[in-house]
C-alpha cells in the first residue's frame, strides 16, 4: 500500500500576531521540492496592522478557530499517512498532529525542535502559538483542547532545543515530566533523542521546526533577527542556539529509529523579502 503525505500550506499568522508569518509560509512553500501528492491551502485573510480583538484572553481567536476548522477538514479529504505543514505561526501543528494522534496513537512521538515549549496559556500569553504543545497534551483553552481527540501523552514529548525556559513553562515541563534536550546537548551527539524513542516504543514520529530554535545570528529570518530590534526588544525570551546542520543531523537521527509521518516548519520570518516586497510597491512604473 503506498502512503498518501498530504502538503498543508497555512499561512496563519493571528496565533503569533504577527503578519509577515503569512508571507513566511508561502516561501516556504515556493522553495520547497515539488510533490506529487495532494497539496491544499487552508484559506488565510491576508494580514492587516489593525489590532486584533482578544476573546477569552487569546488574540483573534474567533480567526484561529474558524481556520483550525479548515484545516481539519482538509485533512480529513484526504486522510493522509503523513502530513507536511508550511506554517505560519507554531500553531498551525494543532490540527495535523491531532490527526496524527488519532491514526497513531501511543505509537506516535512528537520531537518538538524549539527554543521555546509552547505550553503557556492565555493565563500567561495572549498569543495562541505559544499555547499549542499544551493544548497537544489537553491543557489551555477549552476550544483549542477541543480539537485534539486523541491527547498526546507527556512521555510521548520530546522538546530539543530548548534553554532557559519561562518560570511558568519550568513548573509545566517538571510538573508533566517532558523530556527536554539543550541545545548543548543536540550539538554533541543527541543520543538523548535515541534514548527517549527506545524508551517510549515510539514507532512513528512527528516533527515540529519552529525555525526560531537557530541561532539568529546564522540564521536571519527569524523573528530575533528583526532589522532595528533593540538589545532588550524581547525581554527575556530564549533566543536559537542551533545550527541548520545541528537541525538536520538532530532529525536524521531521530528519523533512523522511527518513521516520520508529520513535518512541521513554523515560524518563517523573512524581513529582508517583507521590506524589498515593501519597496517594490513603491517604485515608480511597478506599483
Amino acid at each position: 500500500m503506498t502512503s498518501k503525505t498530504l502538503r498543508l500550506l497555512f499561512p496563519q499568522w493571528q496565533g503569533g500576531n504577527n503578519p509577515p508569518y503569512h508571507l513566511g509560509s508561502q516561501l516556504l512553500s515556493y522553495l520547497s521540492p515539488e510533490s506529487d501528492g495532494p497539496v491544499e491551502s487552508v484559506p488565510v485573510v491576508e494580514p492587516t496592522t489593525e489590532p486584533q480583538t482578544d476573546v477569552d484572553g487569546i488574540t483573534a481567536k474567533p480567526q484561529i478557530i474558524r481556520q483550525l476548522n479548515d484545516a481539519a477538514n482538509l485533512i480529513e479529504k484526504h486522510n493522509p499517512d503523513a502530513i507536511v505543514v508550511f506554517g505560519g505561526d507554531c500553531l498551525v501543528s494543532l490540527a495535523p498532529f491531532s490527526h496524527l494522534l488519532n491514526k497513531y496513537g501511543d505509537k506516535l512521538g512528537v520531537l518538538w525542535i524549539d527554543s521555546h515549549p509552547d505550553v503557556q496559556t492565555a493565563k500567561q500569553y495572549a498569543n495562541a502559538h505559544a499555547h499549542v504543545l499544551g493544548a497537544l497534551i489537553g491543557t489551555g483553552d477549552k476550544d483549542l483542547v477541543a480539537h485534539v481527540a486523541t491527547r498526546l501523552h507527556p512521555s510521548k514529548v520530546m522538546i530539543a532545543g530548548i534553554h532557559d525556559p519561562l518560570t511558568y513553562e519550568a513548573e509545566y515541563l517538571n510538573r508533566h515530566n517532558i523530556a527536554t534536550i539543550s541545545p548543548e546537548q543536540v550539538k554533541n551527539d543527541g543520543k538523548d533523542v535515541l534514548q527517549w524513542i527506545e524508551r517510549e516504543s515510539i514507532e512513528y514520529l512527528a516533527i515540529h521546526l519552529d525555525l526560531d530554535v537557530l541561532d539568529p545570528l546564522l540564521f536571519r529570518s527569524v523573528l530575533f533577527a528583526k532589522p532595528g530590534r533593540g538589545e532588550h526588544d524581547f525581554g527575556d525570551v530564549a533566543e536559537g542556539k542551533l545550527t541548520i546542520q545541528d537541525v538536520l543531523n538532530l532529525i536524521a537521527q531521530a528519523s533512523s529509529k522511527a518513521q516520520p509521518v508529520g513535518l512541521t516548519i513554523a515560524e518563517h520570518l523573512p524581513w529582508d523579502m517583507l521590506n524589498l516586497k515593501n519597496m517594490l510597491s513603491e517604485l515608480p512604473l511597478i506599483r
